[in-house]
């Protein structure tokens, strides 16, 4: 059953994860929302991309589970498999990982970036969300009623909120900081890979990987990780190697990548490895590029609002950066609809006030799980091998944006609302919020 029509206008700028969940979510509360993207066309770009089972659970509720059947179908399937880890030089599995009992209604999805992103798009779109491809941002403009974009070719798009869910290099943080907020480099780099299980199979080192369904191998070494996975049955492989890069990083952080590089990291390690590595048609050098935390995701007026990359990029070892923004797209949706069209900056502060310390609070489980794989004490993993799995935790996992949201929004509406909030930062007085049918 469709929400009553809050009268609220949404321009959404950025159709990745984050951006179109937030439109959905957008059209699930009752607002009129469209998106603006850069790219021309949709393409199935990209690797593996993982989300956790409290994204699985925002997917579920979207067309009665249909959304979510169709993702899982061709996702990566480890119930039999697990997640095996590997001493990186002996290959000895040091600790065998066994996947979590899946919920239906939270299922943990792993698969193709491109693959599941073009059934979300497709879903927006089913949904009658206006998507208007081939659309550079050039602008971002609000005063204390309205927000708006200016478009490459000079037409200005206004709205009551604006969006920014541009990404890593986002425009709209420029407005909302003051000032350019250049990345830094984090110190690593990641290579990265997807092709077909051809020539895998063919080699006696590497088939059992393609011959027993989906897989999952990771191995762990000084200041580097390397994770294998097949999927499909097998059919597919993906690989991806973390390891140190000091090199500085310009406006771009991605590159081809080289297996003349590859293999030098690898020296010394389990030749099953080079094995997997060497079948690899082409492969990505991608930079990890590290922000400080943003001070605020909210522009001055509050009618500009950061989401997910553009506020708060994720270490790939969090296995939660794609999820976290979703979650951000559910948190504003209810925000806007519970404080209503005349209310609009303070839901929008409401939905940082919700949403920020949870954020961070992830981020760092990104940070831990580099640290501890690239640190492993091997003397302790042999005592205690379940201390290099890669950690699982119930309150990130089992959180549920949806409704979390709606129980607090009224004591954060208030809270935002009051004269002065906690730092004594003169807030605007609210109208009375809206009522929740």
């Amino acid at each position: 059953m469709a929400a009553p029509k809050t009268g609220i206008k949404v321009v959404i700028v950025g159709a990745g994860f984050g951006g179109l969940t937030a439109a959905i979510e957008c059209h699930r509360q009752g607002h009129d929302v469209e998106i603006y993207e850069n790219f021309p066309e949709l393409k199935t770009l990209g690797d593996i991309i993982s989300f956790g089972a409290n994204a699985g659970r925002i997917f579920y509720r979207w067309k009665d589970g249909e959304i979510a059947k169709k993702l899982r179908s061709i996702c990566i399937d480890l119930t039999e498999y697990g997640f095996r880890i590997h001493k990186y030089d002996t290959g000895e599995v040091v600790y065998h990982q066994r996947s979590p009992p899946g919920a239906p209604e939270a299922p943990i999805l792993n698969g193709h970036r491109g693959e599941l992103h073009e059934i979300v798009f497709n879903y927006a779109r089913e949904l009658g969300i206006p998507i208007h491809l081939n659309q550079r941002v050039e602008e971002y403009f609000e005063d204390a009623e309205r927000a708006g974009i200016v478009l490459k070719n000079g037409q200005k798009v206004y709205a009551d909120i604006v969006i920014g869910a541009d990404g890593v290099r986002s425009k709209a943080r420029e407005l909302v900081l003051g000032y350019v907020d250049k990345p830094k480099s984090s110190g690593y780099a990641v290579w990265r890979a997807w092709f077909s299980n051809d020539d895998m199979i063919k080699d006696p080192r590497t088939k059992e990987f393609c011959e027993n369904g989906d897989t999952f191998n990771g191995w762990i070494g000084p200041d580097v990780h390397f994770l294998f996975s097949t999927i499909k049955g097998g059919k597919d492989c993906c690989w991806v190697l973390t390891h140190k890069d000091e090199h500085d990083i310009d406006e771009s952080w991605s590159f081809p990548g080289k297996l003349d590089d590859v293999y030098q990291v690898l020296e010394g390690w389990d030749p099953v490895c080079k094995a997997i590595v060497e079948k690899t048609p082409s492969l990505v050098d991608w930079k990890l590029v590290y922000r400080d935390p943003l001070p605020t995701w909210v522009s001055k007026h509050a009618r500009i609002l950061l989401l997910g990359d553009a506020a708060h990029p994720f270490l790939p070892t969090s296995a939660q950066g794609a999820t976290q923004a979703m979650e951000d797209g559910v948190t504003i949706g209810i925000c806007l609809r519970k404080a209503g069209k005349a209310n609009i900056p303070a839901a929008v502060r409401a939905h940082q006030e919700i949403r920020y310390d949870r954020v961070r609070a992830v981020q760092k489980t990104g940070e831990s799980t580099r640290d501890r794989w690239h640190k492993t004490d091997w003397e302790k993993v042999a005592k205690e091998p379940e201390s290099i799995a890669f950690r699982r935790e119930d309150w990130i996992h089992e959180f549920d944006a949806e409704k979390h949201t709606e129980e607090v929004f009224d004591e954060t509406f208030k809270r935002v609302t009051e004269p002065q909030n906690t730092d004594g930062t003169s807030l605007l007085p609210a109208a009375p919020p809206a009522v929740a049918v």
